[in-house]
């Protein structure tokens, strides 16, 4: 499907419900489609994201992913108060990459035309560049300070993963680039290249512990996660923010993604989402599903974690402490690619 049908699609679905909404003031592209062509193909293992703008101080929770018209749609909410400012969108790097380009579905009060009006025309001046990578690394320095060592297992590595992947949104976010979720080893591997850093990427992947993985180690892995996601998505009955990431709908962006990744030589950057999908399945597992269930399937992602290198807590804890001394060397190379970077204005 072409990027540009998809679009049409998903603002279909703003139009036909979004809109109908209480409190709806509007809705925009995020993701990893903005700033593509319409005539580029979807991605095997992408979504086109809609964030639906809500009055007040509290966004709703996400729908999540939602297939409309052949078309998997990520729904998010966020709060008019997240939106107050363009200050404060140039800060965030989460929120200003949708601002950087036209990314408006529907805008019924002319609010968000004027936010990306202003946002599009500073975003790439040094100083919210900096504050926006500031933003990231004090994110991934506050989560790998914060494992709870009484958390349960699959929490402990939800907890120790995605501060760890953090890391790659400092160099994506310093090259003005957009730091995806799902593909954010591949976009750092490149911008890494890119800016003569090559060196520096291989030891992103040494602090996930899949640096030395082969294609046939991360297929067989991503055989177990495949029959614990369709077990997961089988007992799912709790709701969690991640549920919809956990469905036969998504089932293609985590297996059929990663293995296009694997088929593509990209072994090693399928990994992350690989372990993210397989903690949050375990996690719905230990609610949702009967105690034989959940030992069916705990085997295979204790396999993955030993492959990581990772057969305790206190090797989580350890593999932290590394990531913090290398936080002093990430922001140096993220300063110099900011100064390299033709498109960042002084």
């Amino acid at each position: 499907m072409k990027i540009g049908l998809a679009r049409q699609n998903a603002a279909a679905w703003v139009t036909t419900n979004a809109r109908k909404e209480e409190g709806y003031l509007g809705a925009y592209f995020s993701g990893s489609t903005v700033g593509r062509s319409d005539q580029d193909s979807l991605p095997v293992g992408s979504d086109i994201d809609v964030v639906v703008v809500r009055e007040g101080e509290e966004a709703p929770p996400k729908p999540g992913k939602i297939r409309f018209r052949d078309t998997l749609i990520e729904i998010t909410y966020v709060s008019s108060k997240q939106l107050d400012t363009a200050e404060h969108l140039l800060k965030s790097y989460h929120l200003a990459g949708s601002f950087r380009f036209n990314t408006i579905i529907d805008d019924p009060t002319g609010g968000l035309r004027r936010l990306q009006e202003q946002v599009s025309k500073h975003f790439a001046e040094k100083k919210w560049v900096r504050q926006r990578c500031e933003e990231a690394r004090v994110r991934a320095e506050t989560g790998l300070r914060s494992l709870n060592p009484d958390a349960p297992l699959y929490e402990r590595v939800t907890s120790w993963l995605f501060p760890t992947g953090v890391m790659t949104h400092v160099i994506l976010v310093a090259a003005l680039r957009n730091p995806t979720v799902r593909l954010r080893y591949l976009a750092a591997r490149k911008v890494l290249a890119e800016y003569g850093y090559d060196d520096f990427y291989p030891r992103l992947l040494a602090l996930l512990g899949c640096e030395d993985w082969t294609a046939e180690q991360v297929e067989h892995h991503l055989a177990g996660l495949e029959h614990t996601f369709d077990a997961a998505a089988a007992a799912a009955r709790t709701p969690f923010f991640f549920s919809s990431d956990i469905t036969p709908e998504a089932r293609c962006i985590v297996i059929d993604g990663s293995r296009e990744l694997i088929s593509a030589g990209d072994h090693r950057e399928a990994v992350f989402w690989i372990v993210a999908t397989y903690a949050r399945c375990q996690q719905i597992l230990a609610v949702d599903a009967p105690e034989e269930v959940r030992r069916l399937f705990e085997p295979a992602f204790h396999e993955i974690l030993a492959d990581l290198g990772l057969d305790s807590h206190g090797d989580m804890v350890r593999r932290s402490e590394e990531a913090m001394r290398m936080m002093p060397e990430l922001w140096q190379i993220a300063e110099e690619i900011m100064r390299a970077n033709p498109e960042v204005m002084e």
